[in-house]
């Protein structure tokens, strides 16, 4: 298992999150290989670690 050190990433909030405090998912980018995910109402809370190319098939079937 790889593990990630994430200690002063700069996430970055989807552009699709709206500015009302709803549903905001916040991903790092750089990373090669892998997308940290998290929601950014719980920034303290879990982070899901996926696939890069995983990642880009999500993204590609959201439009």
């Amino acid at each position: 298992m790889t593990t990630h050190d994430l200690t002063g990433a700069r996430w970055r909030k989807s552009s699709y999150s709206g500015t009302n405090g709803g549903e905001c998912v916040e991903v790092v980018d750089g990373l090669p290989r892998a997308v940290p995910v998290r929601d950014s109402k719980y920034p303290d809370g879990p982070v899901l670690i996926v696939g890069a190319d995983a990642w880009q098939h999500f993204v590609d079937g959201l439009c």
